[in-house]
């Protein structure tokens, strides 16, 4: 059996160097673009996270249309990362481009609702089982609102989330566990307001035994849940944990809320729905708004009814919540154009299959290579492991091989085809097709063959 601590880092290291060169050479413009961006941007790029991608620069794109996109050297990329979820409809769908557009032309912000958000709040109500809605720019946002909301309404001062979840750049959730299990920062996190557990608890995925042990101090006023873990790599639910993270948050009195940004990928309804999970609130962000920067928070009608008092004050401006462009109108059409044209069944029966397809085709090379590597799917969203199927976020983190990860992004890189760079993970739209599907297997092997052939 062989794994990734039987990696030949030799092998490893010249296949690398060899990519490396390559890369270099098919981007002479993008190489370009970054050393004069270097000028003026730190690290050549707008937003740190762009530096994350392998290869000496980052590629500069000019178009991105359905699946795929074209670099500045011309060179045409099968992208299954889609803006990392912000793009799951596809590149500049035509219908969501069109409302978009037609916005444009009519205004993109007054500080006034439109009729758009009312459709778009019935909509979501619809999909997600909650009756109340409020929106904001992104995700993250929309996460500090409700974590706000749940200690204002509890009057207790903790938040409860996964070791390793993500839920944005929200202070109190950029926590791990540490080896006694006490609340640290997690590693990279820059400037907490606080030590962080002054704010958060936390507790392995999967665990109810722990999670009981910290809801029973009584500080707790919500539990922020990725109902499957996303950012540290597909981490899914064991039979009845979530289940029982319902149960005993009613027990304690604590606020519930589902963080649906990533996992929207389940279906229509996220896994909310698919797995009848009855949150009291439920955040989403980038998909819904097909590209244009939103995300939309829910809660049921007894919390919005205690909330009312507080989000409809003579002060409400300065209370924490809000902000000048959520809920914008030009937000508001693309939401609407969104969800009326996109993320929709037919759409997911589509995307489902194509991700299955994916992941058979990556775990049949696993198998012919007799490699302990895993594969994880959720919804149209799959997954690689350099290890056996992780149960927890401490699992998946030292699963990690970011030597190893950045050959595999590179070689797929180089050969055009783009996976979400932090891990080994791809996303399909409704654009994918088979096709796609089976050169990204190809690709996947013959990096295989070349690291153990």
């Amino acid at each position: 059996m062989t794994n990734k601590n039987f990696v030949d880092r030799a092998r490893l290291a010249a296949c690398t160097a060899d990519e490396e060169a390559k890369f270099v050479a098919l981007h002479p413009k993008s190489k370009d673009a970054a050393l004069l961006a270097g000028t003026s941007l730190i690290g050549g790029v707008p937003m740190p996270w762009m530096k994350r991608w392998p290869g000496a620069f980052p590629i500069s794109v000019t178009e991105a249309r359905g699946a795929k996109f074209l670099d500045l050297d011309g060179n045409e990329y099968i992208d299954f990362c889609l803006g990392d979820t912000g793009s799951m409809t596809g590149h500049a769908v035509d219908e969501i481009n069109s409302a978009i557009t037609a916005q444009l032309n009519r205004g993109s912000t007054v500080m006034l609702p439109s009729v758009d958000s009312t459709w778009v709040g019935q909509e979501l109500s619809r999909r997600f089982g909650l009756p109340k809605w409020q929106f904001s720019i992104s995700a993250t946002d929309a996460n500090r609102f409700v974590l706000r909301l749940s200690r204002h309404l509890t009057k207790r001062p903790k938040v409860l989330v996964h070791d390793w979840c993500y839920h944005g750049t929200v202070d109190e959730t950029l926590v791990v566990a540490g080896a006694n299990g006490e609340t640290i920062s997690r590693y990279g996190a820059i400037g907490p307001q606080v030590h962080p557990s002054l704010t958060t608890r936390v507790v392995p995925y999967n665990d109810l035994e722990a999670l009981e042990k910290q809801l029973s101090f009584g500080d707790v006023a919500c539990m922020l849940i990725e109902p499957a873990l996303t950012n540290i790599g597909i981490v899914l639910p064991e039979p009845g944990y979530l289940s029982g993270v319902r149960e005993l948050t009613r027990k304690h009195g604590v606020i519930l809320i589902v963080d649906e940004t990533h996992t929207i990928c389940a279906g229509p309804g996220g896994a909310t729905k698919l797995w009848d999970l009855e949150p009291d609130m439920l955040v989403i962000g980038k998909t819904i708004g097909g590209g244009i920067p939103v995300a939309a928070y829910g809660m049921s009608q007894d919390l919005a009814a205690r909330a009312e008092e507080s989000l409809l004050s003579h002060d409400v401006d300065v209370s924490g919540l809000g902000g000048t462009l959520s809920g914008s109108v030009l937000a508001m059409a693309a939401v609407r154009a969104t969800l009326s044209n996109a993320l929709l069944p037919e759409q997911f029966e589509k995307t489902i299959r194509l991700a299955t397809r994916w992941a058979d085709g990556v775990e049949n090379s696993i198998q012919k290579y007799n490699l302990d590597w895993s594969v994880q799917q959720l919804g149209c969203r799959a997954e690689y492991w350099f290890c056996p199927s992780p149960k927890n976020g401490a699992q998946a983190a030292a699963g990690v091989d970011p030597e190893l990860e950045n050959f595999m992004h590179l070689w797929a890189l180089n050969r055009g085809v783009l996976l979400t760079p932090f891990h080994n993970m791809a996303l399909l739209s409704p654009f994918h097709n088979e096709t796609d599907i089976d050169t990204h297997t190809q690709i996947f092997e013959s990096a295989l063959a070349a690291l153990f052939g």
